[in-house]
């Protein structure tokens, strides 16, 4: 029986360099993490981005002139690739992952709802680490969520998450712009806190990404005001995961 179950959401801004490419060290740093939290009877689900930036690296620039179009092709070669990646990384560490691709009907009330917890709890017992990611390939339109930072808070209230752990490329929010130098780090945010007067100073180019900041904060409450402390953290440093578990923790903590 684990002791607690996290989910941690890593986006496509972490996972890739300058030039839109995959860092495969990133990943594994990532995993190794996990594994940590595995030996402490502590069970992971991750939400992981890149299977766009993936398809990308294979394909090259597409042809396709339609936007949704061509990021439904991206995704469809590069999520086998990513899954690809993370299953020889999991390996190493002698640890199984799954792939689970919902979209957003599937949190709806229901049977596709149930269908999701039976799937994630099934995995979940039997020590697999399930590895989710919007399904790119055919959620469009009324079916996307607004990006994976949604779809990992949904995740996390799912399953009754007793912590949420949304990994971008600074250590949090901050007062001003993260790249000047009067700009303070916000440690602690409450649920229910109006967070405009910080959202707009923190905008930052997110790549290939879709959440920014201010996606991630909103969402991050969400969890929080459903129970989940949330904690945003800078994934680049090598064990940003650990130091939320060891008390080393530097980032935005979302919590009542």
């Amino acid at each position: 029986m684990y002791k607690e179950r996290v989910v941690i959401k890593v986006g496509t801004n972490v996972m890739t360099n300058r030039d839109n490419r995959i860092v495969r060290p990133v990943l594994r740093r990532l995993v190794k993490q996990i594994a940590e939290l595995y030996e402490r009877d502590i069970i992971t689900i991750l939400v992981s981005s890149g299977s766009v930036i993936a398809g990308r690296e294979v394909l090259g620039e597409s042809s396709i002139e339609n936007d949704t179009q061509r990021r439904q092709v991206y995704s469809a070669i590069g999520q086998p690739r990513m899954m690809r990646l993370y299953y020889n990384i999991f390996n190493d560490y002698g640890m199984k992952c799954a792939q689970v691709l919902p979209t957003k009907r599937d949190f709806s009330p229901g049977v596709h709802r149930q269908n999701m917890i039976n799937c994630c709890e099934g995995l979940l017992s039997e020590g697999v680490i399930p590895i989710a990611n919007e399904d790119d390939a055919v959620s469009v339109t009324m079916s996307m969520f607004s990006d994976n930072d949604e779809l990992a808070s949904l995740i996390a209230q799912l399953i009754n998450a007793d912590k949420l752990i949304i990994l971008t490329d600074i250590d949090g929010l901050y007062t001003g712009h993260p790249d000047e130098e009067d700009s303070d780090l916000v440690k602690n945010v409450s649920p229910d806190e109006n967070l405009d007067k910080y959202i707009k100073e923190n905008t930052k180019n997110e790549g290939e990404g879709r959440g920014g900041m201010g996606s991630k904060l909103d969402y991050a409450q969400k969890a929080a005001a459903n129970n989940i402390p949330t904690y945003i953290a800078n994934g680049k440093k090598d064990n940003s995961i650990l130091d939320i578990f060891d008390g080393k923790f530097t980032g935005t903590k979302v919590s009542y």
